[in-house]
């Protein structure tokens, strides 16, 4: 099941990750609002945006963190 969520994210709310050079041409932005992460395509800002639940983005980062 797919679930579209609309949220006015400003754009000074989105971050890039530091490791991004620009060259590789893929690479997420994500901005918090109230009670989910907001993904992005950095290449396409105005295109579609995925909302994750805050408690399943910890989840995400943890294990990419090794943790």
């Amino acid at each position: 099941m797919s679930v579209r969520i609309a949220h006015a994210v400003p754009e000074a709310a989105w971050c890039k990750s530091s490791y991004s050079t620009g060259g590789g041409g893929e690479c997420l932005e994500v901005a918090a609002v109230p009670g989910a992460i907001m993904v992005r395509d950095s290449k396409r800002p105005e295109g579609d945006r995925l909302a994750i639940g805050t408690e399943a983005w910890a989840d995400f980062v943890g294990l990419v963190a090794g943790r």
